[in-house]
Protein backbone atom coordinates (compact mmCIF):
# COMPACT_ATOMS: atom_id res chain seq x y z
CA UNK A 1 0.00 0.00 0.00
CA UNK A 2 3.12 2.39 0.71
CA UNK A 3 4.71 1.31 -2.43
CA UNK A 4 1.57 2.21 -4.32
CA UNK A 5 1.00 5.82 -2.42
CA UNK A 6 4.57 6.05 -3.60
CA UNK A 7 4.04 5.16 -7.53
CA UNK A 8 0.82 7.78 -7.28
CA UNK A 9 3.17 10.26 -5.81
CA UNK A 10 6.16 9.94 -8.41
CA UNK A 11 2.50 10.86 -11.08
CA UNK A 12 0.87 13.33 -9.47
CA UNK A 13 2.89 15.19 -7.19
CA UNK A 14 4.74 17.47 -10.00
CA UNK A 15 1.12 17.59 -11.99
CA UNK A 16 -0.37 18.98 -9.18
CA UNK A 17 2.15 20.77 -7.58
CA UNK A 18 2.49 22.63 -11.36
CA UNK A 19 -1.28 23.45 -11.08
CA UNK A 20 -1.67 25.04 -7.67
CA UNK A 21 1.19 27.17 -8.55
CA UNK A 22 -0.30 28.20 -11.84
CA UNK A 23 -3.81 28.97 -10.20
CA UNK A 24 -2.04 31.38 -7.92
CA UNK A 25 -0.12 32.33 -10.50
CA UNK A 26 3.15 31.92 -9.28
CA UNK A 27 5.87 30.30 -11.87
CA UNK A 28 6.47 27.11 -12.05
CA UNK A 29 9.86 25.62 -11.67
CA UNK A 30 9.46 21.81 -13.04
CA UNK A 31 13.33 21.00 -12.63
CA UNK A 32 13.23 21.96 -9.41
CA UNK A 33 9.70 20.12 -8.47
CA UNK A 34 11.32 16.94 -10.59
CA UNK A 35 14.04 16.84 -8.51
CA UNK A 36 12.41 17.28 -5.19
CA UNK A 37 10.46 14.06 -6.66
CA UNK A 38 13.49 12.26 -7.64
CA UNK A 39 15.25 12.75 -4.89
CA UNK A 40 12.70 11.99 -1.82
CA UNK A 41 10.29 9.61 -3.50
CA UNK A 42 11.71 7.77 -6.23
CA UNK A 43 14.76 7.39 -4.97
CA UNK A 44 14.25 5.76 -1.54
CA UNK A 45 11.60 3.45 -3.25
CA UNK A 46 13.81 2.51 -5.81
CA UNK A 47 16.66 1.06 -3.22
CA UNK A 48 13.98 -0.02 -1.04
CA UNK A 49 12.58 -2.13 -3.67
CA UNK A 50 16.12 -3.33 -4.72
CA UNK A 51 17.32 -3.92 -0.66
CA UNK A 52 14.22 -6.17 -0.02
CA UNK A 53 14.71 -8.35 -3.04
CA UNK A 54 18.84 -8.69 -2.38
CA UNK A 55 18.34 -9.37 1.44
CA UNK A 56 15.45 -11.67 0.85
CA UNK A 57 17.62 -13.70 -1.86
CA UNK A 58 20.60 -13.87 0.53
CA UNK A 59 19.05 -14.05 4.16
CA UNK A 60 15.09 -15.88 3.14
CA UNK A 61 11.80 -13.82 3.55
CA UNK A 62 11.69 -15.62 7.31
CA UNK A 63 14.74 -13.80 8.35
CA UNK A 64 12.91 -10.84 5.95
CA UNK A 65 10.47 -10.29 8.28
CA UNK A 66 11.16 -12.23 11.24
CA UNK A 67 14.92 -9.95 12.48
CA UNK A 68 15.32 -7.24 9.16
CA UNK A 69 11.88 -5.15 9.96
CA UNK A 70 12.69 -5.10 14.08
CA UNK A 71 16.00 -3.98 13.06
CA UNK A 72 14.95 -1.25 11.11
CA UNK A 73 12.49 0.21 12.92
CA UNK A 74 14.26 1.84 15.45
CA UNK A 75 16.38 3.16 12.73
CA UNK A 76 13.05 4.99 11.17
CA UNK A 77 11.68 6.37 14.17
CA UNK A 78 15.57 8.03 15.02
CA UNK A 79 15.29 9.38 11.51
CA UNK A 80 12.02 10.92 12.62
CA UNK A 81 13.29 12.49 15.37
CA UNK A 82 16.70 14.03 13.97
CA UNK A 83 14.60 15.37 11.34
CA UNK A 84 12.32 16.90 13.97
CA UNK A 85 14.73 18.50 15.75
CA UNK A 86 16.94 19.77 12.77
CA UNK A 87 13.64 21.20 11.30
CA UNK A 88 12.89 23.15 14.81
CA UNK A 89 16.58 24.04 15.23
CA UNK A 90 16.12 26.06 12.21
CA UNK A 91 12.52 27.25 12.53
CA UNK A 92 12.29 27.47 16.33
CA UNK A 93 12.83 30.98 16.64
CA UNK A 94 10.36 31.96 14.17
CA UNK A 95 7.80 29.87 15.80
CA UNK A 96 7.78 31.03 18.76
CA UNK A 97 7.96 34.39 18.30
CA UNK A 98 5.01 34.35 15.52
CA UNK A 99 2.43 32.25 17.24
CA UNK A 100 -0.54 33.50 15.68
CA UNK A 101 0.68 32.94 12.01
CA UNK A 102 1.82 29.63 13.48
CA UNK A 103 -1.94 29.06 14.97
CA UNK A 104 -3.45 30.35 11.38
CA UNK A 105 -1.17 27.35 9.62
CA UNK A 106 -2.07 25.07 12.07
CA UNK A 107 -6.15 24.68 12.14
CA UNK A 108 -6.58 24.27 8.03
CA UNK A 109 -4.38 21.46 8.34
CA UNK A 110 -5.78 20.02 11.12
CA UNK A 111 -8.86 20.11 9.70
CA UNK A 112 -7.65 18.62 6.29
CA UNK A 113 -6.06 15.81 7.95
CA UNK A 114 -9.08 15.04 10.73
CA UNK A 115 -11.51 15.22 7.28
CA UNK A 116 -9.42 13.20 4.99
CA UNK A 117 -9.07 10.27 7.72
CA UNK A 118 -12.74 10.33 8.74
CA UNK A 119 -13.99 10.27 4.82
CA UNK A 120 -11.57 7.16 3.81
CA UNK A 121 -12.06 5.16 6.90
CA UNK A 122 -16.02 5.89 6.95
CA UNK A 123 -15.68 4.63 3.58
CA UNK A 124 -13.52 2.17 3.94
CA UNK A 125 -16.32 0.63 6.72
CA UNK A 126 -19.12 1.33 4.66
CA UNK A 127 -17.26 -0.82 1.67
CA UNK A 128 -16.71 -4.12 4.30
CA UNK A 129 -12.69 -3.51 4.37
CA UNK A 130 -10.79 -5.15 7.05
CA UNK A 131 -9.08 -3.34 9.61
CA UNK A 132 -5.73 -4.43 8.18
CA UNK A 133 -7.08 -2.46 4.96
CA UNK A 134 -8.89 0.43 5.96
CA UNK A 135 -6.53 1.59 9.22
CA UNK A 136 -3.80 2.01 6.18
CA UNK A 137 -5.66 3.38 4.26
CA UNK A 138 -7.23 6.24 5.85
CA UNK A 139 -3.82 6.67 7.69
CA UNK A 140 -2.17 7.00 4.39
CA UNK A 141 -4.98 9.16 2.56
CA UNK A 142 -4.63 11.77 5.72
CA UNK A 143 -0.24 11.68 5.30
CA UNK A 144 0.35 15.36 3.81
CA UNK A 145 4.27 13.93 3.27
CA UNK A 146 5.80 16.81 5.03
CA UNK A 147 8.85 15.58 3.75
CA UNK A 148 8.70 16.00 0.32
CA UNK A 149 6.85 19.38 0.94
CA UNK A 150 9.67 20.60 2.88
CA UNK A 151 12.15 19.84 0.04
CA UNK A 152 10.42 21.38 -2.56
CA UNK A 153 9.54 24.59 -0.47
CA UNK A 154 12.88 24.90 0.57
CA UNK A 155 14.37 24.59 -3.25
CA UNK A 156 11.48 26.78 -4.28
CA UNK A 157 11.87 29.42 -1.84
CA UNK A 158 14.78 29.25 0.58
CA UNK A 159 14.65 27.55 4.10
CA UNK A 160 13.73 30.93 5.84
CA UNK A 161 11.10 31.51 3.33
CA UNK A 162 7.07 31.69 4.63
CA UNK A 163 6.08 28.25 2.40
CA UNK A 164 9.38 26.58 4.54
CA UNK A 165 7.63 27.54 7.67
CA UNK A 166 4.25 26.35 6.82
CA UNK A 167 5.73 23.18 5.82
CA UNK A 168 7.31 22.64 9.05
CA UNK A 169 4.84 23.81 11.06
CA UNK A 170 2.59 20.58 9.26
CA UNK A 171 5.05 18.75 10.49
CA UNK A 172 4.95 19.92 14.25
CA UNK A 173 0.71 19.39 13.71
CA UNK A 174 1.20 15.82 11.64
CA UNK A 175 3.31 13.67 14.02
CA UNK A 176 0.86 14.12 17.70
CA UNK A 177 -2.24 14.15 15.30
CA UNK A 178 -0.89 10.74 13.42
CA UNK A 179 -0.16 8.97 16.69
CA UNK A 180 -3.66 10.47 18.18
CA UNK A 181 -5.48 8.66 14.96
CA UNK A 182 -3.27 5.37 15.53
CA UNK A 183 -4.71 5.58 18.55
CA UNK A 184 -8.11 5.87 17.33
CA UNK A 185 -7.73 3.55 14.96
CA UNK A 186 -6.63 0.61 17.33
CA UNK A 187 -9.62 1.14 19.56
CA UNK A 188 -11.70 0.99 16.27
CA UNK A 189 -10.82 -2.19 14.82
CA UNK A 190 -13.80 -3.99 16.19
CA UNK A 191 -15.81 -1.76 13.93
CA UNK A 192 -14.20 -3.84 10.84
CA UNK A 193 -14.81 -7.69 10.08
CA UNK A 194 -12.59 -10.14 10.74
CA UNK A 195 -10.22 -11.66 8.02
CA UNK A 196 -11.80 -14.91 5.83
CA UNK A 197 -11.65 -17.45 7.27
CA UNK A 198 -8.99 -19.39 5.01
CA UNK A 199 -6.67 -16.60 7.47
CA UNK A 200 -8.52 -17.60 10.49
CA UNK A 201 -5.45 -19.07 12.03
CA UNK A 202 -3.45 -16.41 11.70
CA UNK A 203 -2.09 -13.61 14.32
CA UNK A 204 -4.38 -10.67 12.96
CA UNK A 205 -7.56 -13.23 12.91
CA UNK A 206 -6.79 -14.29 16.15
CA UNK A 207 -6.24 -10.47 17.70
CA UNK A 208 -9.64 -9.59 15.70
CA UNK A 209 -11.46 -12.43 16.82
CA UNK A 210 -10.31 -11.67 20.67
CA UNK A 211 -11.62 -7.82 20.01
CA UNK A 212 -15.19 -8.98 18.44
CA UNK A 213 -15.26 -11.29 21.62
CA UNK A 214 -15.62 -14.69 19.28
Amino acid sequence: MVAINSLTMLVLYGLLGGWLLGVNKMPVPWQALLLSIAIYVALPLVAGYFSRRWIIKVKGPAWFEARFLHLLTPVSIIALLGTLVLLFSFKGETIISNPLTILWIAIPLLIQTMLIFAVTYGIARLLRFSYEDAAPTAMIGASNHFEVAIATATILYGLSSGAALATVVGVLIEVPVMLMLVKFCLRSRGWFPCPAAADAGSASARTCAATHGQ
